[in-house]
C-alpha cells in the first residue's frame, strides 16, 4: 500500500532539527539585527509547531470508529495538514515579507555578521539531516517517480507536509546566507532585506502548492494510481471472480474504504456464493492491510 513510510520519525527527525534551528536563529537576530536571520527564525519557529499539530493530527487520526463518524477519523490528518499549510503561509510567509518591506524602508547594518553565517550553517546542516531522514521515508514509497510526481500523487498528507517544509528550509537557508554574505561583501544592508522579501515569497509559494494537495485530500481521493491497479489486478486473478465491473476507493488517513463490484464464478448455491465473496474478502484485507472497509457487491451486469 502506499502507507509503508514511517512518518512519526519523519516528523521526530524534523521536530528535533526545528527545535534547535529556531533557538540558534533567535539568537542570532537578536544579536545581529538581521532581517533575513529573522525570517528564517521565524520560519523555524512556525516548523516547530506545524510538527506538534502533526502529531496531534496522527494521533485524531487513530481514533476508532463511532456512531458519529462510521468511516473512522483517518480523515482528521488532512486538517491538521491544511493547519500547517495555513500557519506556513501566514507566519512563516506573510510575516516574512512585512519584516522584509519593512527592513527596506528601514536599512540597518549587521552586527556580528559572521555570528549569522555560523548559525546560518548549522542550520543548514542540521536541517539536512531532517531532509535526510524524510527523503529514507519518501523512497519507500515513491516506487520509482519523481519527487515531484510522488509530491502530485501521495495520499499521505503529513509526510507531503515535512517534505515541503524541509525543502523550503533548505531553499530558505540558501537564500538567507546568500544575503548576509552580500550585505557583508558590499556593506549594503539592502541585500539583507531583499533575502528577507525572497524568502517570504518562497514560503508563501510552498504552502499555496501544499494547501492544493491537502484540499484534494479533504475533498475526497482514491488510494494512489498505482495501488488502484494493484487491487484491480488481484481480484481479476482471484478464481473466485469472473470479472470487475468496479472499484471504488477512498482514503481515509492512513487506511481505506474499498467498495467492489464483480461478476462471480458460477458457484453451485447461495452459500457457496456467499463462502466464494468471503474467501476473496479475506484474501483481499490479508494482501492490502490498510483496508478498513471492504464492501463486495456480487453482480451479472454493470
Amino acid at each position: 500500500m502506499s502507507h509503508g513510510a514511517d512518518s512519526i520519525k519523519t516528523i521526530f527527525f524534523a521536530l528535533g532539527a526545528n527545535l534547535a534551528i529556531a533557538c540558534a536563529k533567535l539568537a542570532a537576530a537578536v544579536v545581529t539585527s538581521s532581517g533575513a536571520m529573522f525570517a528564517e527564525a521565524i520560519h523555524s519557529v512556525a516548523d516547530t509547531g506545524n510538527q506538534v499539530l502533526l502529531l496531534i493530527g496522527l494521533k485524531r487520526a487513530r481514533l476508532p470508529p463511532s456512531a458519529e463518524h462510521p468511516l473512522g477519523y483517518g480523515k482528521a490528518i488532512y486538517f491538521w495538514s491544511f493547519l500547517v499549510a495555513l500557519i506556513l503561509f501566514s507566519i512563516g510567509g506573510l510575516v516574512s515579507v512585512y519584516e522584509g518591506l519593512h527592513k527596506l524602508a528601514h536599512p540597518e547594518p549587521l552586527r556580528a555578521p559572521l555570528l549569522a553565517v555560523g548559525v546560518l550553517v548549522f542550520s543548514v546542516v542540521a536541517e539536512s539531516v531532517s531532509m535526510w531522514g524524510c527523503l529514507r521515508e519518501v523512497n519507500k514509497v515513491r516506487r520509482g517517480r519523481s519527487l515531484w510526481r510522488w509530491f502530485r500523487e501521495t495520499r499521505q498528507s503529513e509526510l507531503l507536509v515535512v517534505f515541503a517544509e524541509d525543502s523550503a528550509a533548505l531553499f530558505g537557508l540558501t537564500l538567507a546566507l546568500a544575503a548576509v554574505v552580500l550585505t557583508i561583501t558590499t556593506g549594503d544592508p539592502r541585500y539583507d532585506a531583499i533575502g528577507t522579501l525572497c524568502i517570504g515569497a518562497l514560503l508563501v509559494a510552498i504552502a499555496l502548492f501544499v494547501g492544493v494537495e491537502i484540499k484534494a485530500l479533504l475533498i475526497g481521493q482514491g488510494v494512489d494510481v498505482a495501488v488502484d491497479a494493484e487491487m484491480r489486478a488481484f481480484l481479476l486473478a482471484r478464481p473466485e471472480v469472473a470479472g470487475l465491473y468496479n472499484l471504488l476507493t477512498l482514503q481515509l488517513g492512513d487506511r481505506v474504504m474499498v467498495a467492489v463490484k464483480a461478476r462471480m464464478a458460477p458457484c453451485p448455491s447461495a452459500d457457496a456464493l456467499i463462502a466464494a465473496i468471503n474467501t476473496v474478502e479475506a484474501a483481499f484485507r490479508a494482501q492490502f492491510a490498510d483496508v478498513l472497509w471492504l464492501f463486495f457487491e456480487p453482480d451479472n451486469e454493470d
